[in-house]
């Protein structure tokens, strides 16, 4: 018989979460666990509560608070992690993923007032850094972590930041390129009005002044902004590709050219505002295009997720080594919620390791002595020794990482609606641009050397390269604001081409903080206090999940307590004596592992029954499976297949549900679908999912906390944000048949431009007016619909 009793909570004054009334208390405040009480406790003895004041509940939970930076005494990884030291003082940047608010500036910039030998702190908020000086001879790098870590700011150090091989993108100072280019095109404008306007006999002088002075400031907009798409149209032309930055190219240079001629030759104005104005908005267009999110990384690989160092038995004694000198024969100690970094054999201890991050697999597993456990589990009860069989450049999962999938990039795996159209363009343009020069070349020679610069000029695309950058990133923000985070505007074409999704379960459509728990017994009131007085004292969560299921309850004295990790709770209440655990701890037999995770109740030696738990899924799960209609649905689990049956709700089809598959078998499976023609996005969260992710053709990772590890991915979905799947692949489309929109509107003015062109009397004054407004056109009809679009799917 299953029960449930309402829980009266109240919020941590730390960090906002829920906590059971009066678990833990100071000055008149509570909090939700001994973590947070700490905090509170340091920051009231250095006068730093102000940090209460700027937010409500400004720190984050600190539940796990046992952390070893023993690491950080070793000099060679010290050496790689600081910025700058001499004699007196250091210099590290942090990233520290828990920055989110104006409190945590404050309090992090004030450290100097917990620690005088920290001299200086400055917060970059957008890219959650801490750049710190400190005095080292009163101050270690691993004190200053323990101090952060102790206030609730634990840096997130991994074997990435020690390595550095982050496939940097190349600076190309694109904000001072634009500088230049707005300038120079601001004061082009001005020079250039009294042109439009006319000039009088006695000011002609002024006109070819004005003209000089125009052809100085078209330099560094066409040699210095202008010159990455030159670059980038001769390498494509010599790779044999033709792309829109050809044309654009082309548009530059005949500009550029023409208005030299006419200036020196003083047989015009030129077309130097045209140029600097098409420079000016095209970089615009490619700095709004290039949004980034400085917090995220979309590159991670089992090094952000494996420790910097490890512990390991040398002689009678215990040492810190980096995990570069981990070696064959090592002996290491694994300690509780820590990672194996290598594949290892048993020796000592025992071993229940949490795969679910490596495998899929939501139960830990219990390892005998003598038994091989491979990299990338965390052992989940007391100390364990181990003895490395292989170094952890030959572990079983760095074998997935030298899968071509991840050997060469892969981005922009789809082509996009420009680039598709773009060598249709040219070809077409070169064309009309030829043709109104044979035309005209018989009769008169100038005219058709006219008008062909003028059809180059006029059918610049500038319009279509802007429409795909400001769709895109008026597209990307809307994302943004929704939870829904993309490596860059590619991936909205690439989700608009999707018709197969691939799903994880766990962690994946699954919500590890919302579980159900089931009690199989029927307690009396008394034996409901035994239970809940017991499980206060375990840090174990499913012991603050019975807790919670409980309810408040009277806390009775315990006469003693032991707790056996992966095991369960031996206690004593009064006269009463508890065990509470798993079905081989309270009464000596496995629970089924076909059904639930279970934990057994015993008073007194007399069995009560069980917790049974359930993983729930995540809302919107619904909504995902409706997608059936529309695309090819499939679940691919490295975990068991005792849920099967409550899957068949949601997909109907048994076929579709794959169990038990490895991180290669993920990948084979993406790969055969792909060489069957279909368009894979593929949708998981852990280090299982990687090789899979990286394979497919849009590789999405779901997280609970978007600051977490997540495997390289070409977006990162919060899991809050799960159930808008469906909306978010819907406006995909809408984006796309936006851009087609803004082309066709592009191809109505420059239609207009040519007609004008092909007589070879284009004006500059009819080139400075048709291009600023076919372009303000492009940019509001774009951001309006886009912002149309978002609204219709919800999302706005």
């Amino acid at each position: 018989m299953a029960q449930s009793t309402t829980l009266d909570k109240t919020t941590c004054y730390h960090c906002g979460d829920d906590c059971v009334a009066g678990c833990y208390s100071s000055a008149e405040k509570d909090f939700c666990c001994s973590g947070c009480k700490g905090v509170y406790e340091v920051l009231s003895r250095n006068s730093l509560c102000s940090y209460y004041n700027y937010n409500d509940h400004p720190g984050t939970s600190r539940q796990t608070i046992n952390k070893r930076f023993d690491y950080l005494s070793e000099p060679t990884i010290v050496s790689e992690l600081i910025d700058y030291t001499d004699s007196e003082k250091t210099i590290v940047t942090f990233y520290i993923p828990q920055i989110h608010c104006s409190s945590c500036l404050w309090l992090l910039e004030k450290l100097n007032q917990i620690n005088p030998a920290i001299h200086y702190c400055r917060v970059d908020f957008l890219k959650k850094q801490l750049n710190i000086r400190f005095d080292h001879q009163q101050l270690s790098l691993q004190g200053l972590v323990e101090l952060l870590d102790r206030i609730g700011y634990e840096p997130l150090i991994s074997l990435q930041d020690i390595i550095k091989k982050q496939n940097a993108e190349p600076k190309d100072n694109l904000v001072l390129k634009i500088a230049v280019a707005g300038f120079c095109f601001g004061n082009v404008m001005l020079l250039s009005f009294p042109e439009y306007f006319g000039m009088g006999a006695t000011e002609q002088s002024f006109r070819h002044f004005f003209g000089w002075l125009n052809i100085l400031f078209s330099l560094p907009v066409v040699f210095y902004s202008g010159n990455g798409y030159f670059i980038s149209a001769w390498q494509n032309l010599r790779n044999r590709v033709l792309h829109i930055d050809f044309p654009l190219a082309l548009g530059i240079a005949v500009l550029f050219i023409r208005t030299v001629a006419e200036i020196i030759t003083r047989s015009g104005a030129g077309f130097a505002d045209t140029l600097c104005g098409l420079v000016f908005f095209l970089l615009v267009g490619k700095l709004v295009q290039q949004k980034t999110y400085h917090h995220l990384s979309f590159e991670r690989d089992y090094r952000s997720f494996f420790p910097v160092a490890v512990t390991i038995i040398d002689g009678q004694s215990e040492r810190i080594v980096p995990l570069s000198a981990l070696n064959t024969g090592h002996r290491m100690v694994i300690r509780h919620q820590e990672i194996i970094p290598a594949d290892a054999i048993l020796l000592k201890g025992e071993a229940l390791i949490d795969f679910s991050f490596v495998t899929g697999e939501a139960i830990p597993v219990n390892k005998t002595l003598g038994e091989i456990i491979y990299a990338g589990g965390r052992q989940m009860g007391q100390a364990i020794e181990l003895e490395v069989v292989k170094p952890v450049s030959q572990s079983y999962l760095t074998q997935l990482w030298n899968n071509e999938a991840f050997t060469g990039k892969q981005d922009n795996r789809l082509q996009t609606f420009s680039e598709r159209v773009s060598k249709y363009f040219i070809v077409i343009l070169l064309v009309i641009a030829f043709a109104a020069l044979l035309y005209w070349l018989p009769a008169d020679p100038k005219r058709g050397l006219a008008a062909f610069t003028a059809v180059l000029i006029i059918a610049c695309p500038c319009a279509l390269a802007l429409s795909t950058p400001f769709t895109m990133a008026a597209a990307l923000s809307i994302f943004d604001r929704n939870g829904f985070y993309l490596k860059n505007t590619a991936v909205v074409e690439q989700m608009a081409d999707i018709d197969t999704i691939v799903l994880d379960k766990t962690g994946t459509i699954t919500d590890g903080d919302k579980n159900n728990l089931t009690l199989n017994a029927v307690l009396t009131r008394e034996q409901e206090q035994l239970v809940y007085s017991t499980c206060m004292n375990s840090g174990h969560p499913l012991s603050r999940l019975i807790c919670s299921y409980l309810g408040s309850q009277d806390r009775l004295e315990l006469t003693h307590y032991i707790e056996t990790p992966g095991g369960g709770i031996s206690a004593g209440i009064g006269q009463y004596h508890m065990r509470i655990g798993s079905g081989k701890f309270v009464i000596g037999s496995r629970e089924d592992p076909a059904h639930t995770t279970q934990v057994h109740l015993m008073v007194d030696e007399k069995y009560l029954g069980y917790f049974s738990f359930l993983q729930h899924y995540r809302e919107g799960l619904e909504q995902i499976a409706g997608l059936k209609t529309e695309y090819r649905l499939h679940l691919l689990s490295g975990d068991g297949d005792y849920e099967k049956n409550a899957l068949l709700s949601y997909f109907q089809d048994a076929t579709q549900m794959h169990f038990n598959r490895s991180p290669q078998q993920k990948l084979d499976f993406v790969r055969a679908l792909q060489l069957k023609g279909n368009k894979v996005m593929m949708m998981g969260d852990g280090l299982n999912d990687s090789g899979a992710l990286k394979q497919s053709d849009l590789g999405i990772a779901v997280t609970d906390n978007v600051n977490n590890f997540s495997p390289a991915c070409d977006a990162i979905l919060d899991g809050s944000s799960f159930a808008k799947l469906p909306a978010f692949l819907r406006f995909s489309k809408d984006t796309v048949r936006i851009i087609h929109c803004s082309f066709m509107i592009s191809l109505v003015y420059n239609l207009l431009g040519l007609s004008y062109a092909v007589t070879g009397k284009l004006s500059p004054l009819m080139a400075a007016v048709l291009m600023p407004v076919s372009t303000v056109t492009i940019i509001l009809f774009t951001s309006l619909a886009t912002r149309l679009a978002a609204k219709r799917r919800k999302l706005l």
